[in-house]
């Protein structure tokens, strides 16, 4: 019976990795494709990244007890995210309509950002395993797998998401508002 459980477990595990492919093209179509804007979404996902940021930069702020510059990274990388997170608003095609407002993110970043933490991961399980392998005694192989980098890899699409959702949810704000009041200084009657 032990050997069954074991036996599922990893044929899991082979079943992650191999769907591993498919699940990096699929959210990048659902990365870029066009998207009606809504309100309550984009506060939500803002809500729900702040808090994930913030247990993010703790978690760091404790793995830097045994990773030297952990926190660092995830704080340089969640800086850098936030640069990409206005670019990618800038870069974004916005449509408003008198009833709605669709955006459709760049794909080029979207792109990138998504072959970034690919390669970081591939990174890290490599440089991983040659760590482990050749780590002595007195060396930490966690330090040596570069843990450093892959939180600044998620810090990075942690900023992007942030700040994107941010202008996202104020641009819901600004084109609700310009429903609301049109050109000629009177609100609209619902």
């Amino acid at each position: 019976m032990p050997l069954v459980a074991i036996a599922v477990a990893l044929l899991a595990v082979l079943a992650l990795i191999a769907l591993m492919p498919l699940s990096l093209v699929q959210r990048y179509r659902v990365g870029t494709a066009r998207r009606l804007a809504r309100g309550w979404v984009a506060t939500l996902n803002l809500l729900a990244l702040s808090i994930s940021s913030a247990i993010f930069l703790a978690g760091a702020a404790v793995t830097a007890v045994w990773v030297p510059g952990a926190f660092a990274y995830a704080v340089a990388g969640l800086g850098a995210g936030a640069a990409l997170g206005i670019a990618g608003l800038a870069l974004s095609r916005w449509e408003a309509t008198p009833s709605a407002l669709h955006y459709t993110p760049n794909r080029w970043l979207v792109l990138a950002i998504t072959l970034t933490v690919t390669a970081r991961i591939g990174y890290g399980f490599w440089r991983a395993w040659h760590a482990w392998q050749a780590g002595g005694p007195d060396s930490s192989w966690l330090a040596a797998a570069g843990v450093s980098g892959s939180l600044a890899a998620g810090a990075v699409v942690l900023g992007y998401y942030l700040l994107y959702w941010a202008g996202v949810r104020r641009r819901v704000r600004k084109h609700r508002q310009m429903l609301a009041w049109p050109a000629g200084g009177r609100p609209r009657a619902w």
